[in-house]
């Protein structure tokens, strides 16, 4: 049984865009941008999917339609906002895919979930290195907007041209600062192991993301529960190499259990 592509509106919730194909889907998908991002990466996710599996992709606030919402800078504020957000959707069992910052943040949101005795299906990390092996170099978000969109413009070009448009980059300037000064202040010491099996996602030419710190990942999960999948492309592969890395996913949460036991919630909107 299907149902059409949904966006919640009303009462619902603000921070997820979400896209079923059918009313009774096996598994959901959580899906996090980068930072500047929207929920519009994942935009094609769906169709590509199979019809069990439903796809919430998250929408941050201060940008497209939350632009009037204050940005948040920092992660623990922004993971226990979505992990709130997210309670009334866990009557599914549940996957965590998140690019760039949106993988520390699938990273946090599996530690939250796992200390209530919610074991993710798999968390799913793409185009960032371990947090315990993210580097100190330079503070983007302390540049000025130049030296700032730069610095995007050198890990890919997606969509980069809107910020030569006077009136887009007053709209989009705000927002990746924001996500740059959140990324940049999260360096855990020493991060906790998760339960969830983990899959690392790169690009083989990505220079921003060396390939030892984002293998190192494996530190934080046990010993066999760990994969990687590398595709040709720079930081932002995924978009390129959409419809491969989306089949990768799939196949990884084929035999996701339907049996997890679904944690107390509300009904969903």
């Amino acid at each position: 049984m299907t149902a059409p592509d949904a966006t919640p509106t009303g009462d619902a919730n603000p921070w997820f865009r979400v896209r079923r194909r059918t009313v009774d889907p096996r598994l959901r998908l959580l899906c996090l941008p980068h930072a500047g991002g929207t929920a519009q990466l994942f935009h094609g996710w769906p169709a590509l999917l199979p019809e069990d599996i439903e796809v919430l992709a998250v929408r941050y606030p201060g940008r497209q339609d939350r632009l009037a919402e204050p940005c948040i800078e920092d992660m623990d504020t922004m993971a226990n906002a979505i992990d709130g957000a997210l309670r009334p959707w866990l009557d599914r069992p549940l996957a965590l895919f998140g690019h760039s910052m949106g993988a520390c943040l699938a990273y946090e949101l599996a530690l939250r979930l796992e200390g209530r005795g919610i074991v993710p299906e798999h968390l799913l990390v793409s185009a960032h290195a371990a947090p315990h092996r993210a580097g100190r170099g330079a503070a983007p978000h302390t540049a000025g907007d130049e030296s700032l969109v730069a610095h995007v413009r050198s890990l890919g070009d997606l969509h980069s041209d809107a910020y030569d448009i006077p009136e887009l980059r007053d709209l989009l300037l705000p927002a990746l600062r924001a996500d740059y000064r959140l990324v940049e202040g999260y360096r855990p010491r020493d991060p906790a192991p998760v339960k969830a099996p983990i899959t690392v996602y790169a690009g083989r030419d990505d220079a921003s993301c060396p390939l030892d710190d984002v293998l190192a990942w494996s530190d934080l999960t046990a010993p066999g529960s760990f994969g990687t999948a590398l595709f040709p492309g720079d930081h932002f592969y995924l978009v390129d190499r959409e419809a491969d890395v989306v089949a990768d996913v799939a196949a990884r949460l084929a035999h996701a259990s339907a049996s997890q036991p679904a944690a107390p919630s509300s009904s969903r909107l």
